[in-house]
């Protein structure tokens, strides 16, 4: 089982831009399909962004353009660098990751899920 933690997160005011970063440790052996999501008070996770294991790219319509999606050279480190961001997306972002999705994206099937981290609070203020 792999475990993950997510650093980053912090204050920005709208326009500005902020890296996450995703580093996973235990399973070191296998490669996870990972993505991003976020959920704002009061409202649902949603996908942010997702990488599979070809390296093919996924985004929710709302931050295409904006948003990019990466892996790092260390095994199952993940990055999302976040461009013109919006007061609309404040919320905690997830850092998450799944074994068996063959070509599947975690934004289209988030069931396959297997392990998720325990958030990143992202503010950006008007």
């Amino acid at each position: 089982q792999v475990q993950l933690v997510e650093s980053g997160g912090g204050s920005v005011q709208a326009g500005g831009s902020l890296r996450l970063s995703c580093a996973a440790s235990g399973d070191t052996a296998s490669t996870y399909c990972m993505g991003w999501f976020r959920q704002a008070p009061g409202k649902e996770r949603e996908g942010v962004a997702a990488i599979d294991n070809n390296g093919r790219t996924s985004y929710a319509d709302s931050v295409k353009g904006r948003f990019t999606v990466s892996k790092g050279n260390a095994k199952n480190t993940l990055y999302l660098q976040m461009n013109s961001l919006r007061p609309e997306e404040t919320a905690t972002y997830y850092c998450a990751a799944a074994l068996l999705c063959g070509s599947l994206n975690l934004i289209d099937e988030p069931a396959i899920i297997d392990a998720w981290g325990q958030g990143t609070l992202v503010t950006v203020s008007s």
